[in-house]
């Protein structure tokens, strides 16, 4: 993982705030923004969009890599979270999803007073990264 510098984390974190504004969140009150960097240096922004049939909802990473991937890309240095004063960490499913294209992705957590970095590595240790079918005998 290659740590971004402490201008474009600031930018990252900065987007993610922004996107969060965007969040619709009408059954949990919890709105989360996330800024996804590409290897290109683009930003595409997600948040999360909640729906009365919960299992319809979306994370506000996944939005991000979707509306990044629609786009054309495929290979991401960085993404930032931002949840207002609380510190999160992408969901499992989310984990997964990013995982799939940049397994040492630099994860960078806003907190009240700053941020934590992790990496998607660290995050997600036995990724699911194979699909090998089965033989049939």
């Amino acid at each position: 993982m290659e740590k971004p510098d402490e201008k474009t984390i600031e930018k990252l974190l900065n987007c993610a705030r922004e996107a969060r504004e965007n969040a619709y969140a009408p059954y949990s009150g919890f709105k989360v923004g996330a800024a996804l960097l590409t290897d290109k240096g683009e930003i595409f922004k997600g948040c999360n969009v909640e729906n009365v049939s919960f299992g319809a909802t979306n994370c506000a990473e996944r939005t991000a890599l979707f509306s990044a991937v629609a786009a054309g890309n495929r290979s991401f240095t960085a993404i930032a979270i931002a949840a207002g004063d609380e510190t999160i960490l992408p969901c499992g499913i989310c984990r997964q999803a990013l995982s799939e294209f940049s397994p040492q992705l630099c994860v960078i957590c806003a907190k009240k007073d700053g941020y934590k970095i992790y990496s998607l590595s660290e995050l997600l240790p036995h990724a699911f990264d194979k699909f090998t079918p089965e033989e049939k005998n």
